[in-house]
C-alpha cells in the first residue's frame, strides 16, 4: 500500500511539475555554413585558395573539386550558386623542354607571357554552345610540370573581358606553386 502512495504521490509531483512551466523553448538556430579551403578536395586545389584566387581575378568561388588521373592532377572551382564563371586548373608532370613546348603545347596565335615558368603562353577561346570565351594560361613551370588555367565566362561575356582575365590568370599562375604537389 505504501509503495502505491509513492507512486501515486510521484506522478502527481511529476505532473504538476510540467504543467507549471508553459514557457516555449527557444530552438537553436542552425549555424552558418562552414567555410571549406579549396585545398581540402585534394589534387591540384591542394595549390590553389579561395582567398588568393578572388584577390588576382576577382572570381569569388567557394566550391571546389578534384581529380587525379596518373600524372595528372586537377581541380575546378566554382561558386556554388552559379556553374559559370569556372576556373579550371591542370597540372602534368612531364620531361618536354621549352623547343617542344612551343611546338607542341603553346598555341598558333597565342601571345607569350614573360616571368612565368620557364616559358609560358595566354590566349582567348571563342565562346562554345554554353559558355561565353575562354582565358587560358598555360606555362611550362620549372619543375618539369605543365601546367594550365582555364577561366570559362558565363554566356554572354563580351571576347574583351576574357582577354583581361588572361591578364589576370598571369598573375594568379605566378603564385602557385606546383612543386607542392
Amino acid at each position: 500500500m505504501r509503495a502505491r502512495t509513492w507512486l501515486a504521490l510521484s506522478a502527481v509531483l511529476l505532473a504538476t511539475g510540467c504543467a507549471e512551466d508553459a514557457s516555449e523553448v527557444e530552438v537553436p538556430a542552425a549555424p552558418p555554413p562552414a567555410e571549406v579551403a579549396a585545398a581540402s578536395s585534394g589534387g591540384a586545389c591542394r595549390l590553389l585558395d579561395f582567398a588568393v584566387i578572388a584577390a588576382h581575378t576577382g572570381g569569388t568561388f567557394d566550391v571546389a573539386a578534384a581529380t587525379d588521373r596518373g600524372d595528372t592532377h586537377t581541380c575546378v572551382v566554382r561558386a556554388q550558386a552559379a556553374a559559370l564563371p569556372e576556373l579550371t586548373l591542370s597540372v602534368t608532370d612531364t620531361s618536354i623542354d621549352a623547343a617542344t613546348f612551343t611546338a607542341d603545347v603553346q598555341p598558333r596565335g597565342a601571345a607569350k607571357v614573360t616571368k612565368l615558368g620557364k616559358i609560358a603562353y595566354r590566349r582567348t577561346v571563342s565562346k562554345t554552345g554554353k559558355a561565353g570565351p575562354v582565358a587560358e594560361v598555360g606555362w611550362l613551370a620549372g619543375e618539369d610540370r605543365l601546367a594550365s588555367l582555364r577561366w570559362a565566362t558565363p554566356p554572354g561575356t563580351a571576347s574583351a573581358e576574357a582577354e583581361k582575365a588572361t591578364a589576370k590568370l598571369v598573375a594568379l599562375a605566378k603564385v602557385i606553386d606546383t612543386r607542392r604537389l
